[in-house]
């Protein structure tokens, strides 16, 4: 790789020869960039003489301060690695050391600054360092008899100032990077020093009161870095106090405190703000401790004052307040970072445009990030959100690392990032408050500043009011997630993307293709991502136009104003909308993880035992549906649907705009709904669930041209099967033959799937539920066709059963007994698929049932040993079945109207007493209805609009009760009966 610091010096030399790949085509000049000539006199300066403060050893403590971000992990020479290729840019700190010097600026805090600089650059170079290092081994090039003195070796052939030369010339771009790095660096640095200086004064009196803190100790980073590697700043003096810079205007936060005020006064709540020293473009904040709450009186103080917040903050369209923007100051929740208020809501040009429900939820409580916020990552999810985000919110995350470190056999791994000091959440006696357990609290404040602001709304509209004191403020747009540019930052340290311009250009052009809304801004956003910064856009309340962290104006990004759309906000708040927000409070809470079982623990005792009429199930049903209508977003005779809780991956839960699904989507709602106007003769369910099914169409053809997708969505009572069966169910309950064409085309989508042998071919998600839908979807050749494919793939899935090739879980939903029900409604005695139901039946015998449910518990297995044709003791099952007391949770899934199915099938086929045990459950089903409402299965039984867990199934499920005849088994996929809409209703039993 090196060769004679001659030829280093003669190749720095020839400018054309090296920096001009450093550089994209429209950027070309004669003269050298700034960057270029920053790099040149870098490594064309004689090394700096030893100064006070300097470590020359590398050791990372400076003045008796430990470098912060340093790792422990040495080379195994007691060197920390960083600190050995941090010795290899020297000269490029070097030439920055002379420029703070040349400004007056020496000491601790210069080599602070300096180490910090250091160490940013090796994260930048090190890809391509370790790269070379790699290449040097194999060449067999490195001296030393371990792996650490090679690693070494390495890193001595690097020091000098045209050893560096020679390298950058051929990694000119990360020249670029590193030199745009330092310039900027010491740039703010400078900057940031001046300003404290011009301020001091103001400083002492306004934040300080009125106190001295001595001289200025450290500087501690942090944020993302914006507009040419400027962020927020912590400075400590000697006293030990603190300060916060921030790199930007301040007065949409000062206006932001005014509002605070107008609560305090309205609410008598005594919410804090933050003290603030605007300046122009920038300014200087308290520094606000986290501190314990005194007493339990205090935590709920706490939470009380978060839920105004909450309030203020959506009425004024804020968001990203996510848990590094508040601090618990004891009692109270303090917002330290409002530079979102007023954001304009972007919806991306996709399926969801046009979702009412999915459009609501990007307008409400949940767009702040102040409510627990679960993000998905490749090691899990986590919370991200102002009120549940903790310690661990990032851990999710993965990182690039280094195995091997210090070594010559150091290379690039991925690994879970570490969790972030976090501060947002109150403290009791030593322990974290949990959220989820002050709900009510939460609400209590909401509701208190969401009715002041409704009762005086008009002090914020007018040209008087609150709002129009913002209207030029400056806010910050944000356009993409800022993990999107962090990543591409990140990937583009690549040595591909560091020898030219047109390799790096590769990469960051991907945002092109990202979102075509958003061309008109690409072209900043790759300005700052060719800095090394995050793109960074502001607006104003008042205008359509965004600007650049270099000032540009760009006409016309956003469809309307922010501050029109905070105006008709307030002006919209109503007690629908407020119930709709507390609802939301509520369901976001209830998603903060914890464990989840598929088993209803709780019970209900003392009930009425009165057997129940079917016109008292059927009021019960009625007026479930009439809260699920009361629930719907969206206009008469337009797009329609709900907003619900819905289980991600079996182990946490999420508020989200109702999919096409069957179980938990607005599939399942609608067949509910048009049940109950069959029976009641009711239109307007009818016609609602007409317009709930809308998206389907689009869904289908969307998922035809994506394949990939489709098999994700897969066969199952979850996927195409469920969406195929509602399919079914509604075109008879509707009288819509046109739902005829749509089930064709979830019938010709399910056939261009193929089964994964991996995956266990489960009744919920995968083959065991294809065929369950399949058998009840009469006279279409294509799910004949589906039938025999599916139950020929649960054969041999049952046969590497036997061999214990296939792991399952225990259960009707996810496990074998699922396939039992399937091929055992499939099958014929004598033949192979009833030989492998009976079969499937016995391999999940050996597991107890978890509880009374229908999806793992005592229910679900009475109906496949039954259907597989297994001996059971069913006498026994009965007695239990007629003794125990209702669940509390009347869900399908695992709830009580989950247990009681397997009654009505039994009683279908006159099986002794099992027809008196489902009369007696029925009565205590609709006395625990009465008494306690619809208890959904949900955490915490949020109410919710689905089918599996929710208010539809609830509804479904008592209608059921009333007329097994009439409502065929939705959780068994079995055929339609009885009449459609539009005729006249059948008398009732």
């Amino acid at each position: 790789m090196l060769n004679s610091a001659t030829a280093g010096k003669a190749r720095i030399s020839q400018r054309k020869t090296w920096w001009s790949a450093g550089v994209r085509p429209h950027e070309l000049t004669h003269s050298a960039p700034a960057w270029a000539e920053y790099v040149e006199r870098s490594t064309s300066l004689p090394p700096s003489a030893p100064v006070a403060g300097r470590d020359p050893a590398g050791t990372g403590v400076i003045g008796g301060y430990t470098s912060g971000g340093a790792a422990t992990t040495t080379d195994g020479s007691g060197t920390d690695w960083r600190q050995a290729l941090m010795r290899c840019l020297e000269p490029l700190l070097d030439s920055a050391r002379r420029d703070l010097a040349a400004a007056g600026h020496t000491g601790v805090l210069a080599e602070q600054f300096l180490q910090r600089l250091g160490l940013r650059l090796v994260k930048l170079a090190a890809r391509t360092l370790v790269l070379e290092l790699a290449r040097a081994r194999d060449r067999g090039e490195l001296a030393g008899d371990t792996p650490a003195e090679r690693f070494l070796d390495f890193t001595h052939r690097l020091v000098g100032g045209s050893e560096l030369a020679e390298f950058l010339a051929a990694y000119p771009v990360l020249a670029r990077v590193l030199g745009e790095s330092c310039r900027q660096g010491v740039e703010g640095h400078l900057e940031l020093l001046a300003r404290l200086a011009e301020d001091r004064a103001s400083l002492v009196t306004g934040l300080l009161d009125g106190r001295d803190p001595g001289s200025l100790t450290s500087i501690d980073p942090g944020g993302d870095p914006h507009r040419g590697g400027r962020c927020t700043a912590i400075l400590t003096f000697a006293d030990g106090r603190r300060l916060v810079y921030k790199p930007r205007s301040l007065e949409l936060h000062q206006h932001f405190n005014a509002f605070v005020d107008w609560t305090n006064a309205k609410t008598a709540l005594d919410i804090r703000t933050v003290r603030l020293l605007p300046r122009d473009g920038y300014g200087w904040l308290e520094y606000v401790v986290h501190e314990p709450c005194d007493d339990f009186a205090g935590v709920r103080r706490f939470y009380q004052r978060q839920g105004a917040l909450l309030a203020l903050l959506y009425v004024l369209d804020g968001t990203d307040m996510h848990f590094e923007n508040l601090i618990a100051a004891g009692d109270q929740p303090v917002l330290v970072d409002v530079e979102t208020l007023f954001h304009p809501s972007r919806l991306p040009v996709t399926g969801l445009t046009h979702d009412p429900a999915y459009s609501s939820l990007l307008g409400s409580v949940y767009r702040t990030a102040l409510l627990p916020l679960l993000v998905s990552g490749e090691y899990g999810v986590s919370d991200v959100s102002g009120l549940g985000g903790d310690a661990g919110s990032t851990a999710s995350t993965s990182v690039v690392d280094w195995a091997d470190a210090g070594l010559d056999s150091m290379h690039l791994v991925r690994r879970p990032g570490q969790p972030q000091s976090a501060a947002n959440r109150p403290m009791l006696d030593g322990a974290t408050i949990e959220p989820r357990e002050h709900e009510i609290a939460v609400l209590t404040g909401f509701r208190a500043a969401y009715e002041a602001i409704a009762r005086h709304r008009d002090e914020f509209l007018g040209p008087e009011g609150l709002l129009a004191q913002c209207a030029a403020d400056q806010l910050r747009f944000v356009p993409r997630s800022t993990s999107l540019y962090t990543s591409l930052l990140d990937e583009s340290t690549h040595p591909d993307a560091l020898r030219d311009a047109a390799g790096r250009s590769q990469l960051l052009d991907l945002l092109w293709d990202a979102d075509e809304s958003l061309h008109a801004i690409v072209p900043h956003e790759l300005a700052d991502l060719w800095a090394g910064d995050v793109p960074l856009f502001t607006a104003r309340p008042d205008s359509t136009d965004v600007w650049a962290s270099d000032g540009t104006q760009v006409a016309d990004v956003l469809a309307t104003t922010g501050l029109s759309a905070v105006e008709a906000k307030i002006a919209g708040l109503s007690d629908v909308d407020e119930h709709r927000q507390a609802w939301l409070i509520s369901a976001c809470l209830a998603t903060r993880p914890e464990p989840i079982k598929h088993v209803s623990t709780r019970i209900r005792q003392h009930l009425g035992t009165t057997e129940a009429d079917p016109d008292q199930l059927l009021a019960a049903a009625t007026d479930i549906a009439d809260e699920i209508v009361a629930q719907v977003i969206g206009e008469t005779g337009g797009a329609a649907n709900w907003l619900g809780l819905e289980l991600l991956d079996d182990h946490h839960w999420a508020v989200r705009s109702m999919g096409a699904g069957l179980s938990n989507g607005y599939t399942g709602t609608a067949l509910f709904l048009a049940q109950v106007g069959v029976i009641t003769g009711a239109d307007r369910y009818c016609e609602l669930a007409r317009d709930a099914i809308r998206p389907i169409p689009q869904l289908l053809e969307a998922l035809a041209g994506d394949l990939e997708s489709a098999q994700l969505v897969g066969a199952g009572f979850h996927g195409l099967g469920g969406i195929s069966y509602g399919l079914d169910r509604l075109r008879t309950l509707l009288g819509d033959s046109g739902l005829s064409t749509w089930l064709a085309g979830s019938l010709e989508l399910s056939e261009q799937l193929v089964p994964d042998a991996t995956e266990f071919p489960s009744y919920v998600e995968g083959a065991a539920g294809g065929l369950a839908a399949m058998q009840a979807i009469t006279g279409l050749p294509a799910a004949d066709r589906l039938a025999e494919r599916y139950a020929d793939h649960l054969v041999t899935t049952v046969e590497s059963g036997l061999r214990g090739r296939v792991a399952a879980e225990h259960g009707f939903a996810r496990g074998f007994q699922g396939i039992a029900w399937a091929l055992g409604q499939y099958g014929a005695p004598g033949d192979r698929y009833l030989d492998a139901a009976r079969t499937a039946a016995d391999l999940d015998r050996r597991n107890a049932p978890a509880g009374h449910g229908w999806c793992s518990g005592d229910a679900g297995t009475a109906l496949a040993r039954s259907a597989a044709g297994v001996p059971a003791d069913l006498d026994s099952y009965l007695r239990t079945a007629a003794q125990r007391p209702v669940l509390a949770d009347l869900s399908l899934c695992h709830g009580e109207l989950g247990a009681v199915e397997s009654l009505m099938w039994l009683a279908a086929r006159e099986y002794p007493t099992a027809e008196a045990v489902r009369r007696r459950r029925a009565g205590l089903v609709l006395a625990a209805v009465q008494q306690y409402g619809p208890q959904c299965g949900t955490p915490r039984a949020v109410p919710s609009p689905g089918l599996l867990t929710g208010l539809a199934g609830i509804g479904y499920g008592v209608l059921r009760l009333a007329f097994p005849q009439r409502v065929p088994s939705v959780l068994l996929l079995e055929p339609t009966a009885g009449s459609r809409c539009g005729t006249a209703p059948e008398p009732t039993q």
